[in-house]
């Protein structure tokens, strides 16, 4: 069965934004520059949302042709891998992703239909941006991915979609410019992330999803490795007072991520963290190297992450 190549093209986009927004906030805030507002204002926690909802459709998409041990399975190895990260980068969300895919999906998953999973995904999020947000928004943004797997709407509603959106957006912007309240700021990240997916889809031409999709079929390899790569550029963020840096170096790395990932995806059927997660998780070694260069027997995407 081939991959679900939006979802992979819309993965890839997270994977642009998070790198640009985890760059940034390794840097000093002092003294403020307008590049800060611009990133903290269009594009910080706009992506970690996209990420959340294509996890909880990558779920369901897993379990057609696996069980739900091999899924626990799945997700204990995404909590190791996490932990290895943590070694070395804090802010990492795999550990979250894995517990909260325990704690919310797997129950979820008996749940029959979308639309009990859609009023329960909803409930969450609210209970998530009462209590404060970030990663506490993770379980009904999950519920909300999967709600949406499940009830398929359809694409007519792209165009007015991103229009309400958008429009919310700019209005939860503004609020939160003029109050500075954090629950109006959650708010409007997560319609921004509602926005950005539904533009994208609706100006997704194959010219670009040949870019992002590489980048969103090895999202972990991606993930992992940019925020070495951001871990290790310190320095070099810290001495640069105009914050230039951050989207050179963010331009920089997802470039070579893409067109190592192009490299690889021509010869490998998983990136390489992507191919040592799935062994993990069915403790055996799983062909990997395509057949031929017309080989199109790919996998769906596994339960994407950032």
């Amino acid at each position: 069965m081939t991959r679900i190549r939006e979802l992979d093209a819309l993965r890839g986009f997270a994977v642009g934004g998070i790198m640009l927004v985890n760059t940034w906030q390794h840097t000093h805030k002092e003294p403020r520059v307008p590049l800060d507002w611009t990133i903290e204002t269009l594009f910080q926690s706009r992506f970690y949302p996209i990420f959340s909802m294509l996890f909880g459709i990558s779920f369901l998409l897993f379990l057609r042709g696996n069980s739900r041990w091999a899924l626990l399975s799945r997700l204990f190895w995404l909590f190791c891998i996490g932990k290895v990260q943590h070694t070395f980068y804090e802010g990492e969300v795999l550990t979250d992703y894995a517990f909260y895919g325990v704690l919310v999906l797997l129950p979820a998953s008996f749940m029959p239909g979308g639309l009990p999973v859609l009023l329960l995904g909803v409930i969450v999020t609210i209970w998530g941006l009462m209590v404060g947000g970030g990663v506490l928004l993770i379980p009904g943004l999950f519920l909300l991915g999967m709600a949406l797997w499940r009830l398929r709407p359809p694409r007519e509603l792209l165009l007015p979609g991103f229009a309400v959106t958008a429009l919310a957006t700019v209005l939860l912007t503004a609020a939160r410019q003029a109050t500075g309240d954090g629950t109006v700021y959650n708010m409007a990240a997560i319609t921004g992330a509602a926005a950005y997916s539904l533009g994208l889809l609706l100006v997704l031409r194959p010219r670009l999803s040949a870019v992002l999709e590489p980048l969103g079929k090895m999202a972990l390899t991606n993930y992992v490795t940019g925020t070495a790569v951001i871990v290790l550029a310190v320095p070099l963020l810290d001495a640069d007072p105009t914050r230039w840096s951050v989207p050179a170096l963010a331009a920089v790395t997802l470039v070579v991520q893409a067109l190592f990932s192009r490299w690889w995806l021509g010869r490998f059927r998983y990136g390489p963290l992507e191919w040592t997660w799935r062994c993990l998780t069915y403790f055996r070694l799983v062909p990997n190297r395509l057949e031929s260069s017309r080989d199109d027997h790919r996998p769906l995407p596994d339960p994407g992450v950032p």
